[in-house]
């Protein structure tokens, strides 16, 4: 297991079995800087995402150059402080091992000429490393869409970058290409066709199992798309004959360099998240990163009302 997955699974197992925080004093840092410590610390350490975290205030230690600065974790009424070392510059994060606050791997992610989905001007941004051939990726975007977007609106923005794990799934880079073909003339053709590939895998896959198949359907399935989004069919058909993998590549580079190691991998605004989580976990992160850009999120959604007793399952005479 990887270092850091190594401590957050230590941290996880602390707040467990209840460790107590020992400070409670108000953070004395620039609001700012304290969301790019909590991003970061997430981000480098896989802080789940139900469990908050709260920058406490700096004081002086017997480090040269360094102030001491508590991180509290918490999560169901259970607390553990951990103790950080920050620079007198505000640049460096260190416990155990040094946190280049200038250096966000998140930020250096090319989403230019990408299709976006929702609001192209909102000030949160989640990019999502897709593969779409994965069954957990097909879950987080039924999760994403529509439950999330319609809760958040135009408040935050939807952007995909190609992840596909050829190894596991063989027909995932022959979708990423045509789906970037669909994308080069329209985002939201696009759109319809990786709705489309993520509600019908096994379709694709078919029972047999046939990679030719698969290739196959999801050309035809581009195509259909095409036709209906009034796309250029010609530039659409030799896109799709030539199969050019070099952006889906560059993709695969990008997440190799963050440390990407399945999918999905999605960054809210910067604050990573590991795999297809529940709905709340999801929703937790984005309200973050609207409060920390100045937005008020939405109110929550009331609970489902429980059906009253007798009054469901029979069927009158």
């Amino acid at each position: 297991m990887p270092y850091l997955r190594l401590l957050a699974g230590l941290l996880v197992i602390g707040l467990a079995v209840g460790c107590n925080a020992q400070t409670n004093t108000p953070s004395n840092l620039p609001a700012p800087l304290q969301r790019r410590i909590e991003v970061m610390i997430r981000s480098q350490y896989d802080v789940p995402p139900d469990v908050n975290l709260a920058i406490g205030a700096r004081q002086s230690s017997q480090f040269t150059g360094y102030e001491t600065l508590p991180v509290i974790l918490s999560k169901d009424g259970k607390t553990q402080e951990l103790s950080f070392l920050i620079s007198a510059d505000e640049k460096k994060l260190v416990h155990l091992s040094t946190i280049d606050l200038t250096k966000d791997p998140a930020a250096s992610i090319d989403i230019s000429g990408r299709p976006i989905r929702g609001n192209p001007d909102a000030k949160v941004t989640i990019i999502n490393f897709d593969d779409l051939e994965c069954p957990f990726c097909a879950r987080m975007h039924q999760e994403l869409f529509p439950a999330t977007l319609a809760r958040y609106k135009n408040q935050v923005r939807f952007i995909y970058k190609d992840d596909p794990l050829t190894d596991l799934h063989p027909w995932a880079m022959h979708a990423s290409v045509d789906a970037n073909c669909l994308a080069d003339q329209s985002g939201a053709v696009y759109w319809t066709y990786v709705d489309y590939l993520h509600a019908h895998g096994d379709e694709i896959t078919g029972s047999d199992r046939n990679l030719q198949k698969s290739f196959a359907a999801l050309d035809r399935i581009a195509r259909q798309e095409g036709t209906v989004g009034k796309l250029d069919e010609t530039k659409l058909n030799g896109c799709i004959a030539k199969q050019d993998e070099t952006r889906i590549r560059a993709s695969l580079k990008e997440a190799d360099a963050l440390g990407l190691d399945g999918t999905p991998e999605l960054f809210v605004n910067g604050e990573r998240i590991n795999g297809a989580v529940p709905e709340d976990q999801l929703w937790a992160v984005i309200d973050r990163a609207l409060r920390a850009q100045g937005e008020t999120p939405p109110p929550m959604p009331p609970p489902p009302a429980k059906p009253m007793a007798g009054t469901t399952g029979a069927r009158g005479n």
